[in-house]
This record gives structure tokens, sequence and C-alpha cells, in this order.
């Protein structure tokens, strides 16, 4: 691959910001530097970006699917355009994320995810959102599939996934999670609170270390029991994802779990489903008919169904509602999920990490991204 080389950018490379600087890359980086040390090489592809930011690529660890298509289709070819459509937001690393359905139906899923992950890289692990959750606080779970967690049955299932599963999403008030949750550890999997009817008194002894889309479908945050919510909010460990659309978390819920767990607990997150990038009308997930319309996605009853988020809005969103810096938006869209989930090669803009970049304007709209070094097209 011909060397190239962006210049004259704002580079925010995940530890600093390079005010005006370049980085010299192939399918890795292979130089990051200010342009006084910036020295040009015969022959090589040059952009110049100059009024432009440069941030690492967006990792999305829970997004269930897009443009028409789901991870729990099982299909391959489907699952292959879902992924590459995710360059368009800039999303350069991404967990198919599963949810509530037959064992059968998820383990079909589980093995498609492994098969096409064989050769895409853009997927970095998945994530099995249930269906060991809470009827309690199901969201648009279907209730016929929820079941206490079943040591045997995930064994069976991180094998089905060429143990690709990274992240799973529990209620830990069930009586079987606590050994659960040691199984998950002992096969390098995080086990996240979500879809959880828990109290402060039974989460204080889990060991949960994550926390699926904070706020949305979870005991909340009460002045006499802090539920999910207050357990999320105390537990300094605890990453903590947010959907942030202004739909599902009130933009100034947004802000005070920014300002409570600050910039390195919080994991932007979509939490996408297929209607993403299309057009309003019905749409299905998880065997159950959804309504989209204004940007908002429903099952029959009015309950959230996932959303229609794509993450360039959300990263802009993360700003505007919080009033972040840049430099704290990218260590909620890719420094924070990289560390969580040990993806050494993402997460900033470093020698020898994957070409994975976004180049934003001043609005922080998206100019172009890189994925391992290939500049995509929409």
């Amino acid at each position: 691959m011909t060397s190239k080389v962006i210049k004259n950018a704002a580079v925010y490379t995940g530890d600093s910001i390079i005010e005006d600087g370049f980085v010299r890359f192939d399918d890795t980086v292979r130089e990051v530097g200010p342009m006084i040390s910036y020295q040009e090489v015969v022959g090589e592809e040059v952009v110049d970006a100059k009024g432009q930011k440069l941030v690492p690529g967006f990792i999305d660890v829970h997004s269930h699917g897009g443009f028409g298509f789901d991870a729990m289709d099982a299909d391959p070819v489907k699952l292959k355009k879902q992924v590459q459509g995710m360059l368009n937001e800039g999303i350069t690393t991404y967990f198919p994320t599963t949810m509530t359905q037959s064992s059968e139906n998820i383990e079909n899923a589980l093995k498609i995810i492994d098969e096409v992950a064989k050769d895409e890289p853009l997927i970095g692990g998945i994530h099995l959102e249930g269906p060991f959750v809470s009827p309690v606080f199901k969201g648009a779970q279907p209730e016929e599939y929820i079941t206490a967690p079943d040591l045997e049955l995930f064994k069976k299932w991180f094998k089905a996934s060429g143990e690709r599963i990274k992240l799973v999403t529990y209620a830990p008030e069930h009586s079987t999670s606590p050994a659960f949750e040691d199984l998950c550890i002992e096969l390098g999997v995080i086990p996240s609170v979500g879809h959880s009817n828990a109290v402060r008194a039974e989460l204080v002894h889990s060991k949960a270390s994550h926390a699926t889309h904070m706020y949305n479908a979870c005991r909340p945050l009460h002045h006499r029991e802090p539920g999910v919510v207050g357990h999320v909010m105390l537990e300094p460990s605890i990453h903590a994802e947010l959907i942030v659309d202004g739909i599902h978390v009130h933009p100034d819920m947004i802000k005070l779990a920014y300002n409570v767990k600050g910039p390195k607990r919080i994991s932007i997150i979509t939490d996408a489903m297929r209607a993403k990038g299309m057009p309003d009308g019905d749409y299905e997930l998880g065997g159950q008919k959804v309504f989209v319309k204004d940007g908002q996605a429903r099952l029959e009853d009015g309950t959230l169904a996932g959303s229609v988020l794509t993450y360039d809005d959300a990263f802009r969103n993360m700003v505007k509602f919080t009033g972040c810096s840049i430099e704290d938006a990218v260590l909620m869209s890719s420094v924070n999920q990289a560390r969580e989930f040990k993806l050494d090669s993402k997460g900033g803009i470093g020698v020898g990490k994957d070409a994975d970049f976004n180049l934003l304007n001043d609005a922080l709209e998206i100019q172009a991204t890189y994925s391992f070094g290939k500049k995509h097209s929409k």
C-alpha cells in the first residue's frame, strides 16, 4: 500500500492534541507529529486538511443493525453490507449486538457473525444482549425468551461465536448471576448490568463493570432506593453506555451522567436497529413490529425499540448536550472502548495502531473516514 499523509490538521491522538499536525500511514500509522517536523516523501499521497480535525475512528459496542439489516437476521451477505454501511457514520470498529430470542436463533446469529468476522476486520467483538435479563425491565426484549443466566448454555454460545463475545448484558438479581459473572470473567467477557430490576443492596456484591444504555430499561434512581442508575453513578469503576439521541435520555440527564461519571467512564453507543439510515415506516426487531417516525423507533405499545441514531450525530450531540471538549468526546467515542475491551490497535492515533480515523470540519461533520488506511467513499 502506498503511504499517505494527512497534514495541517488538528490531530486528536486520544492522549493529546497536536494543533497543527500530520499523520503518515499505510494500513497502520507510521508517523505522527507537528508540522514543524514534517518532511515530504516523494510519491506519497498527500491530503491537505487545513482547518479540519482528525480524530480516531468511532467504536460502537452496542448496535443491532441499520440500513435494513439486523445482526439477528443471521445472513452473512446482509451483515457484511450492514457493517460496511456503518463506515458512513465514522464507525471503524463494531460489536454486532444480539437480542433476546430463542436459543437456536441466538446461536445461528453468533455463528454467522463469527463467519463474517473472519474476513471483516471492522467486527471487533460481539455484544450478547439478553436473554439473561429481567422481565420487569424487558424494554424491547421479547419476554417469552427471557431466562436466568444459564452457564452451560453460555459456554455453548461462546464457542459458537468463535469466542468473540466480549460483552454480555444480564440482570444481576437472578440467583445464577454470581456464578455467571465468574464464568464471564474467566472467559474474558465483560459482564454488563442492564434490563435489570436490581436494588443497590444486590448490586454492591455484583461484579458488573459495565452498564448497558444507562437510564434505559432498568430500575431508576430514587431518593430512597438508588437502583441501577444510582449504583452506576456511585461506582467509579463502572463504564456506562449512553444513547445520545436526546430521545432515550434527556440532554440534561446526559450532562448529569457526564458530570458524575466523567469522560473516562462513559461510552457513546447508538443501540441502533435496522431502520437506521432508512425512511420512516414499519420495521421489525426480535419478531416484533416497530414503527419508526420522526427519528423514534417504538413498539406498538409505545416502548422505545432501539434507535435510528447515527454515530456522528451522537458524537456531535455529546458535545452539544454537555459542553465537553472534542478531546473528551474522543475518549467517549473511541479511547474508552479500546481500553476497556483491550482493542490494542484501536482507540487512538499513534505509531503502530490501525489507520482508523475521521476527518471532521468545524461543525464536526465527517469529511472523510479511513479504515485500515483506506479512504471510505459513501
